[in-house]
């Protein structure tokens, strides 16, 4: 029998393990043509380092197929997990973080066992032809070498020319996605897994200036004012055009063009609402609707039952996960990809922060969290924030509480720390809470939280993940529940608000489990997001139930809005919930939802809710909201590196406290 061709079979593997990841990520192959012409070239490579003598051609072809079967494993996992495609920075500076949950990334990998062998199978075929001596390793003569790389190159010139002859008006064309735009779930989807790994990583390498240019048709509204000027609006006096005209930074030009063409959320009657009070904060882990139950957790029902009821909320997963919600949550901001937006913020300006706003207005600022200090670089995030204080294990807080726990108890982190803010008599406050307890594994065996709080759920008629899960959050109850008792106990219940949130959907649990727990079934793309915030103070009479679509990314101007902060909300992603700024959900894959339905940016699939007017045209909606979206992402990444809340403030003269 003839050996086969060296070339061929490098080829047929990686167009198998492309198609493979394509199959089980995306349902579907969205361009062949593209994977098999940027294949071509991978193939030309490692063809001609297989191709030297034949022992350490062998050698070098075992530590190839292994690496690469690595890759699209990895990703898979990840995928499975974050949704999202790991870029090199996050594999190279969160390694720690990554191996530290291998209990999740093993369970992972073997519910999907099936796809897990899929990848591997070329390894074995490899192995047994190559104990058969059947695949050529000899080495090539020169004209043979020259003749393969140019098919290599031939195969790059026609997906280059491809990929430039598409529209480069139409945000995701595989132009823009190529050579403007990072987007690595969309650009995976249609380039496969190793041509984005190979763009992520030489813009790492030699850096990469996204496309700035904000694109044209995004649903704005021009601001109009009634006869009598009676709608006040969320903004601050600033001449936009002036700024426009002196400033020669193009980057800080497209922020300042965006935001003047913005509608600002109007005042509403929660403007004020809370003005004066201290303010608790919480960016709760893993903390969704699941997690409220009147037996189980009859605090946080309380919280619900007697606050605000935000019951379309959603807090979509973003590649960073607890990082990027984190960041969300705190800044009204989309994370930048690729990076740790929140690590990258630390030296910026940030204005409309909590701690920044609160300190401006004589509170005390303090921030906490039950696991390590370093995390993230969240010691270095929260002193760029503008706390005056930040206590987690490894700066102190294991003096006060057992920090060695997996995971740590946040009952016995406000149970340490509350004396801080509330010893004096007449001092405001603000204080954040970054929780952990609600972390998965959500197993008996590993979980000191679900092992803790076991006997409250071990009756319940759900798996053992389910019912662990809800164990967890036993403890952010009971931590709820202790608050509230010493707010009452030194008279300062009626003068606070608390706000709770969650970081992501806890995705420690399969889809089945989270539906064991919900009321309602729930998709894999859009509502397996579906969760709640809490906003609570004592003396709200009676429930407010609010039903607009909302997200993570709303929180901040809700929250500057009911404490009568001055803003403008021009300068956020987010909007007031509370006003009538039209809803928006947005996905990190550029899926979203607003008022008329649901769209799967890589289907190109919009699901309606219920019958829509005849006038209303889906594709001209898709394609605003979608124009919409690009350019959040873009401000959000050109406030981020561009410093540009400094940069604005400084040219308005104004005070950076």
């Amino acid at each position: 029998m003839k050996k086969i061709n060296n070339f061929i079979l490098w080829a047929f593997f990686i167009i198998y393990e492309e198609i493979i990841f394509s199959i089980a990520i995306f349902n579907s192959i969205k361009s062949l043509g593209y994977i098999i012409l940027f294949s071509t070239m991978f193939t030309v490579v490692l063809h001609l380092l297989t191709t030297i003598k034949r022992k350490p051609s062998i050698i070098l072809s075992y530590i190839f197929i292994i690496t690469i079967i690595g890759i699209f494993i990895a990703q898979f996992i990840y995928y499975n997990i974050y949704q999202a495609i790991i870029s090199f920075y996050s594999a190279t500076n969160g390694a720690r973080q990554i191996l530290q949950f291998s209990t999740t990334i093993l369970e992972t990998a073997l519910n999907k066992w099936y796809i897990i062998i899929l990848f591997i199978l070329p390894i074995i075929g490899f192995m047994v032809l190559h104990k058969k001596d059947k695949i050529e390793f000899e080495n090539k003569k020169v004209k043979q070498k020259l003749i393969t790389i140019i098919i290599g190159l031939i195969s790059q010139i026609i997906a280059l020319t491809c990929i430039i002859s598409t529209n480069i008006d139409e945000i995701y064309s595989s132009r823009n996605l190529y050579y403007n735009v990072n987007a690595p779930t969309i650009t995976a989807n249609k380039f496969g897994i190793l041509t984005t790994m190979r763009l992520d990583l030489t813009r790492l390498l030699v850096g990469f200036e996204e496309k700035s240019t904000l694109v044209t048709g995004e649903q704005t509204i021009v601001r109009q004012e009634n006869a009598n000027n009676e709608i006040e609006y969320n903004s601050l006096d600033i001449d936009w055009n002036n700024l426009i005209d002196n400033e020669t930074n193009s980057n800080i030009s497209s922020i300042y063009e965006y935001m003047s063409k913005q509608e600002p959320s109007k005042k509403n009657e929660y403007t004020g609402m809370f003005e004066g009070k201290n303010l608790i904060v919480f960016v709760a882990e893993s903390f969704t609707d699941l997690a409220i139950n009147e037996e189980l957790t009859p605090t946080l029902y309380k919280l619900y039952s007697e606050g605000f009821q935000f019951d379309n909320f959603y807090t979509p997963l973003y590649p960073v996960s607890t990082a990027d919600g984190e960041y969300m949550t705190d800044t009204s901001l989309i994370p930048e990809e690729g990076i740790w937006s929140l690590e990258k913020v630390e030296k910026n300006y940030m204005p409309y922060s909590y701690a920044n706003i609160f300190k401006k207005l004589g509170y005390s600022t303090q921030a906490y969290h039950n696991h390590t200090a370093t995390y993230y670089n969240r010691h270095k995030y929260l002193k760029g924030m503008g706390y005056n204080s930040y206590l987690a294990k490894g700066n102190g807080l294991e003096k006060r509480i057992n920090l060695n726990n997996w995971p740590n108890s946040d009952l016995e982190m406000i149970d340490a720390t509350t004396e801080d803010y509330l010893k004096g008599e007449n001092e405001k406050f603000l204080t954040y809470y970054m929780t952990v307890s609600g972390h998965l594994q959500y197993t008996y065996s590993g979980n000191k939280m679900v092992e803790k709080n076991w006997k409250y759920v071990e009756s319940l008629d759900y798996s053992e993940k389910a019912k662990g899960y809800l164990a967890a959050q036993i403890e952010l109850d009971r931590a709820v529940e202790l608050l509230i008792k010493r707010l009452e106990e030194v008279g300062k219940l009626e003068n606070t608000v608390i706000l709770i949130s969650g970081d992501h959907y806890p995705y420690g649990l399969t889809l089945d489990e989270v539906n064991e727990l919900s009321e309602n079934k729930r998709d894999e793309n859009f509502e397996k997001h579906h969760s709640t915030a809490l906003i609570w103070n004592s003396e709200i009479k009676e429930p407010i139930k609010v039903e607009k679509i909302s997200s993570s990314l709303d929180i901040l101007p809700t929250m500057l809005n009911l404490f009568g902060i001055e803003f403008d909300s021009r300068l956020l992603m987010g909007r007031d919930i509370l006003s009538d700024s039209k809803p928006l959900v947005i996905y990190s894959n550029r899926s979203f939802i607003t008022e008329y339905g649901k769209y799967e940016a890589l289907t190109n699939k919009f699901e309606a809710f219920g019958e829509l007017n005849e006038e209303f045209n889906v594709d001209t909606h898709v394609k605003n909201i979608s124009n919409t979206i690009y350019n959040k992402y873009q401000i959000s990444k050109l406030i981020l590196d561009n410093d540009f809340y400094r940069k604005l403030w400084s040219s308005l003269g104004w005070e950076i406290n």
